[in-house]
Parts: structure tokens; C-alpha cells; sequence
């Protein structure tokens, strides 16, 4: 098997930790691909006192040509992260950096959560923009499951958008899959609505919250590409508005997102419509 040392004699391996190599973040912040925001979307100079604590390190902005459904849509994407996540990431290297290479990746990966911010439109002349803050579900988003509706809200999200003559953006948050329970337990709640519990009760069984999901990042970076300005949110959850003005978030229009409704997540829906999400009956009919 190579040897870590030998890949990082060859270069592989500082081509694989380019996140972590002093060199390459000069070089993208000097680009002005590579910067960061305080916990209230203001930019701030790398590596000074406001570098600490909650703020977010934005890779970006990358071109992604989409193609959902048929419809081309052009965006332009952002990696985000934590910066106390990069900062684990920086004290594992060392130590990972003696174990194979590929496997030293994935580890470090593991660690963080990158949320993504797609841009679709000119910032410059938004005045309302619609937006979507979207919470990762692989099994709806990936894997097209009809248990859910996340997949067709994601990309009717993202048509949405692309039509408005404003313009936005989609925030994917990349930490909320089952409703920030994590993919393990998401999978066992399903094994027990299967059994005939709902979706919250499900994670009342498993003695995990209803909805345990963090908007502060979120928050941070509606902040940064709107900028104080009003905008239209896409949601039928008004818990999400109020997550979201807890962090100072203000001059939100709820625009009702419904897509996607079929006979397989229709007692998904209607547990949602329990709980607060501003669905009707005509709605759960589509």
C-alpha cells in the first residue's frame, strides 16, 4: 500500500487537504473566493479576534449549471462552514495524516457540516428576492423517496427562483436530516411509523425532540447575501420564520410551498399539518 509520506512527497496529499494548506487559503482569499462572516453576516478580516467563536468560512461563488426536471437553471454556489469545525478538522491533521489517504479524507469530512448557498439572479438588484432555506434529506433529495416531499420542494424551490423576476436563493442546510436528528435515527423513526406512530411521535419514542434543528447558521447567511433586505421565504412551517427572527432575521413574507403531495406521504403531511405547518385540506388533495 503507498504510504501517506510518499503521497505527500508526490503532492497528492497537499492536493487533498487543499482546505487545510496555508498556502491554497492565501491564494482564494487573495482571489476573494475564500471568506468569512461573523454570526451577523458581516464580513470579516481573516484570522482577526472576530475569527472566533460562531462565524463561517464561504468558499464561493462557484458556477453549477443545474439541470432539474428537464429545466436548465444557473447558479452560482457556496460552500459554507463553521469556523470551530475547520478548527477540529486543523487538529485532527496531523494524526490523520498517518493513516492511508483516502481513508484520512473521508475522516476529516466526516467532521463538518457544509451548508450550501445557491445564488440565482444579480444580488445587486434584488429588492424582495424569494428564498428557500432547505433541510437536507438524503433518502427525499437523493434518493427520490415519495415518503416525503423534500425532494420536490428542493427543486420546485429552485424553479420557483429561477422564474421570479427577482431572483434568490437556496439555502441547503446540510445538518438537518430528519429534522436534525441525524440519518441513523431518521431511519428508525421510519421503522416506527411503519409500526403506526407519526413522524413526531416517532421521535418522542426514540426521547429526541420534535424538531431539534439550529437556523443560526442559516440566519448568518441571509444576513450576508440579502443583506437586511425583505424577502419572501418559501415554507409552510411558520416555526421556521420564528427559528429564524430568534436570530435577528426580520422583513420575512411566508410564501406557501406545496409540491410534491402523493398517496405515499400524505399521513406525513397531515402529522405536519398537526403540528402547526400552514397546510389545508385542499393542499393534502393535490
Amino acid at each position: 500500500m503507498t504510504s501517506v509520506a510518499n503521497l505527500a512527497e508526490s503532492g497528492i496529499i497537499r492536493g487533498m487537504f487543499t482546505y487545510i494548506d496555508p498556502t491554497v487559503r492565501e491564494r482564494l482569499t487573495e482571489q476573494g473566493t475564500l471568506f468569512q462572516i461573523d454570526r451577523d453576516g458581516v464580513l470579516i478580516e481573516p484570522g482577526s479576534a472576530g475569527g472566533l467563536g460562531h462565524t463561517i468560512s464561504i468558499l464561493g461563488p462557484i458556477p453549477l449549471p443545474l439541470r432539474l426536471c428537464g429545466s436548465a437553471i444557473d447558479v452560482l454556489w457556496y460552500a459554507c462552514v463553521r469556523n470551530t469545525e475547520l478548527g477540529k478538522i486543523e487538529e485532527l491533521a496531523d494524526d490523520l495524516r498517518a493513516q492511508d489517504g483516502q481513508q484520512s479524507f473521508a475522516t476529516l469530512a466526516s467532521y463538518m457540516a457544509v451548508n450550501s448557498v445557491m445564488v440565482i439572479g444579480d444580488p445587486a438588484s434584488w429588492t424582495n428576492p424569494l428564498v428557500r432555506v432547505h433541510s437536507s434529506c438524503l433518502t427525499g433529495d437523493v434518493f427520490g423517496s415519495q415518503r416525503c416531499e423534500c425532494g420536490p420542494q428542493m427543486q420546485t424551490a429552485l424553479q420557483r427562483i429561477e422564474s421570479d423576476e427577482q431572483g434568490g436563493m437556496l439555502v441547503y442546510m446540510s445538518g438537518h436530516e430528519g429534522r436534525g436528528i441525524g440519518l441513523w435515527a431518521k431511519a428508525a423513526t421510519y421503522l416506527l411509523q411503519d409500526a403506526g406512530e407519526d413522524t413526531y411521535q416517532a421521535n418522542r419514542s426514540l426521547g429526541l425532540p420534535d424538531d431539534s434543528r439550529d437556523f443560526s447558521d442559516a440566519a448568518s447567511l441571509l444576513k450576508f447575501f440579502v443583506a437586511g433586505q425583505p424577502f419572501r421565504l418559501l415554507t409552510n412551517n411558520p416555526k421556521k420564520i420564528n427559528d429564524l427572527g430568534g436570530f435577528g432575521i426580520e422583513g420575512i413574507t411566508r410564501v406557501k410551498h406545496v409540491t410534491g403531495v402523493t398517496n405515499s406521504n400524505k399521513r406525513y403531511l397531515t402529522a405536519k399539518q398537526g403540528w402547526g405547518h400552514q397546510l389545508s385540506e385542499e393542499d393534502l388533495e393535490k
